[in-house]
């Protein structure tokens, strides 16, 4: 029987959203707002893709799961963290958010931001709290906690969140600069959940460069995707459609095209399954994500 990928992601998000909500019940405080707020747009849904690919990709080293189990909803946190700022009014200014209205829009905003802020510093305490728990060695955690906070910070995702600020409305914005906002903003996190997940399931200097090949050429195929359905919507969208057209950002449909921006994407998708080649049928469950994310509905 072949590999369904329907089937894995559906029963890897299960997976997921079990263990994050046991991990989150564990965090829960008098704060009980707080702990409200965070809980609702963690567990409101999304293809929960990073942790999903932090598992796989310890998988197909022959790693135990169980081990990133920790790492990989600590990336969800870090994920949803970034999702709640970015739909406050000061920035993306979104009413709506995996089919639901964003945080702030219930919660307010001051609760909103507090939220995300408790979801990114909580992150890093489960990886120490159950990485420990689950002996993953003191140099390993150290390098995960490194790479995430890297991934994450001001040269990663962050870093990528305030070059999109600076270019909005610019008229000299290069593809190159697009591309960078691209990479760091969405490609970091995406790199950061598939090199972690490696280096718990084992993999070497030269395994680690491939799959850092996949991942780089992944995570901005996924993020053109995105823009383009912000553009023509769809089943995926799952939130305001038009917010790059209006807030005037710098994105691949933007800068050359809808259909030239699709077809960037379907040479990344290659490019990512591609840079899997040395790795045989192990690798099948992160060929296969690269596909069904790279066929997205337009």
């Amino acid at each position: 029987m072949g590999f369904d990928i329907k089937d894995y992601l559906s029963s890897r998000k299960v997976l997921v959203d079990k263990t994050l909500l046991e991990y989150l019940l564990r965090f829960k405080s008098d704060l009980s707002k707080l702990h409200e707020s965070m809980l609702y747009s963690v567990m409101a849904g999304g293809k929960r893709l990073r942790p999903i690919l932090c598992m796989a990709s310890c998988e197909m080293l022959g790693g135990n799961i169980e081990k990133t189990f920790p790492v990989a909803c600590a990336i969800e946190m870090i994920h949803t963290y970034s999702l709640i700022h970015d739909d406050l009014p000061s920035m993306d200014d979104d009413l709506l958010r995996r089919g639901k209205p964003t945080n702030h829009s219930v919660y307010g905003e001051a609760l909103a931001i507090l939220a995300g802020d408790a979801l990114l510093t909580d992150a890093f305490c489960l990886i120490v709290d159950e990485g420990i728990s689950l002996r993953l060695t003191p140099s390993l955690v150290v390098s995960v906690i490194k790479d995430i906070a890297e991934g994450s910070g001001s040269h990663g995702m962050v870093g990528g969140q305030a070059i999109d600020l600076s270019l909005e409305g610019s008229k000299v914005v290069t593809l190159e600069m697009s591309e960078r906002v691209h990479s760091l903003k969405t490609g970091a996190l995406i790199e950061v959940s598939v090199m972690t997940g490696a280096k718990i399931g084992g993999a070497n200097r030269e395994q680690l460069s491939q799959l850092k090949s996949y991942s780089k050429a992944l995570g901005l195929a996924f993020q053109i995707i995105d823009d383009v359905l912000d553009i023509e919507g769809g089943r995926e969208i799952g939130k305001s459609r038009g917010v790059d057209v209006r807030k005037k950002k710098a994105t691949y449909p933007s800068l050359i095209g809808v259909e030239n921006a699709k077809k960037m994407a379907a040479k990344l998708t290659n490019e990512a399954i591609d840079a899997l080649e040395d790795f045989g049928s192990e690798a099948v469950a992160l060929r296969e994500i690269a596909h069904y994310l790279g066929g997205r509905t337009y």
